[in-house]
């Protein structure tokens, strides 16, 4: 396991004999700890690498005195929304006031929206250059 400390982040990386598993970055702010942006390889699904992850990120909150562990948002319905409730946690809704400029109504950016379903396949399926050179083209729109 590799870390990198700051004060308030820590990127914590998880390894098996040597290969990569899974990296998690988290911010620490007063007593709540706050993994902002994770991800795992293939491989992690085999050997459960996010589940030790994210208990090795809560265990050593612990030990620095943290209290509340933030798991963040995810849509109902999601992968993410499962992953998290199965750890017990509880959710609470969050509020949003929106501003609409040149619309009437809120998009449904979600990729749980069907009209989003093949745009999300086809995209899986792009080799990893690609997306990496389209990608910020596209998703530039989109915060």
């Amino acid at each position: 396991m590799k870390e990198v400390f700051g004060e308030q982040c820590e990127v914590l990386t998880v390894e098996l004999n040597g290969q990569l598993v899974g990296s998690v970055m988290n911010f620490y702010y007063k007593d709540e700890v706050l993994p902002y942006y994770g991800g795992g390889t293939a491989l992690a699904r085999d050997v459960k690498g996010n589940d030790f992850m994210y208990w090795e990120v809560m265990r050593r909150a612990v030990g620095r005195g943290i209290k509340v562990f933030d798991f963040g948002r995810s849509k109902i319905g999601t992968g993410s929304y499962s992953f998290k409730k199965n750890w017990g946690f509880v959710p609470e809704p969050l509020f949003y006031e929106f501003h609409l400029v040149k619309s009437k109504t809120l998009p449904d950016i979600n990729p749980l929206n069907p009209k989003y379903q093949l745009f999300i396949a086809a995209w899986k399926k792009l080799p990893l250059p690609v997306s990496q050179v389209v990608g910020p083209f596209l998703s530039k729109d989109l915060g």
